[in-house]
């Protein structure tokens, strides 16, 4: 190999970042708008002296946060990661941060790799709403039977097809694995804590709004785990808003496993029906 072609062989970089969603239109690039890739992307190319491209975990949407996103991106620079990382702190705007910078295996995707996705929403039903402090990541909400909202979100457990929770995308499938969705409270403060293998679009402010309904008693815990057997969004359910949702982290296989992660995430899965064939 020529000493050019040795000079041209990109090293993929892993980030992990953290941001408050409330002044960006999401996480992906578009046109004219504020968005966390745009800025992330407009940093890096700065600072790297060459055109950056990120691939993330998660596609967050308008004022959803992030405490433990993860994306990647190749380059053919070279990487002082501790270096990268201060230069950055200055140049990028107090809402995102990057707080970890590593090489990465040739077959680390963010996006494909990750196993699992954990996010937390947070509600409060304190009389006098959010504290000034917690007004751009806590939602205000009414007093909830939170033994019925757990009762309700321990139901929807399991592999299914979550289509009346999600924002259909043409082509995308909605069928996901919920590995956990159960409550917490510290005094006034409601932790929803949502963990599955991927999610569609809008899910978890559609779950927690289902459960809120139940907490709130205009529906019975029953009722979430029947919106299961729909096969379109449903408009019984009311999506929670935006900024109390938080990406909080990512997990990954082992090295070993990366490549085997990738080819199973991108197969389309489908549902089990009782036959033992799949059903959509």
């Amino acid at each position: 190999m020529s000493d050019s072609s040795e000079r041209t062989v990109s090293i993929r970089v892993r980030l992990d970042i953290s941001y408050d969603g409330t002044d960006f239109t999401g996480w992906a690039r578009q046109p004219g708008l504020r968005t966390v890739q745009g800025v992330l992307e407009e940093s890096l190319s700065k600072v790297l002296r060459e055109p950056v491209q990120l691939t993330v975990a998660g596609r967050t949407d308008a004022g959803v946060h992030a405490e433990g996103q993860v994306a990647h991106f190749d380059t053919a620079a070279e990487i002082d990661a501790g270096k990268l990382l201060h230069r950055l702190a200055r140049f990028l705007p107090k809402d995102v941060r990057v707080t970890g910078i590593r090489p990465a295996p040739a077959e680390f995707d963010a996006r494909f790799s990750a196993i699992r996705r954990h996010y937390v929403y947070r509600l409060t039903t304190a009389p006098y709403g959010a504290s000034p402090l917690q007004a751009r990541s806590v939602v205000p909400c009414r007093p909830v039977d939170l033994d019925a909202m757990r009762e309700a979100s321990r139901n929807l457990l399991g592999l299914h097809d979550f289509a009346a929770f999600c924002r259909r995308r043409e082509g995308a499938t909605t069928v996901r694995e919920l590995q956990r969705f159960d409550w917490d409270r510290t005094g006034d403060l409601l932790t929803a804590h949502v963990t599955a293998d991927a999610f569609c679009w809008s899910m978890v402010r559609s779950l927690v709004g289902g459960a809120l309904a139940v907490g709130e008693g205009r529906r019975t815990p029953d009722w979430l785990a029947s919106l299961l057997d729909e096969r379109s969004r449903s408009s019984s359910v009311t999506v929670a808003p935006a900024h109390g949702l938080s990406l909080i982290a990512v997990d990954y296989p082992a090295d070993e496993d990366l490549a085997t992660r990738n080819a199973q995430t991108r197969e389309m899965r489908t549902v089990p029906t009782a036959g033992g064939c799949c059903g959509a």
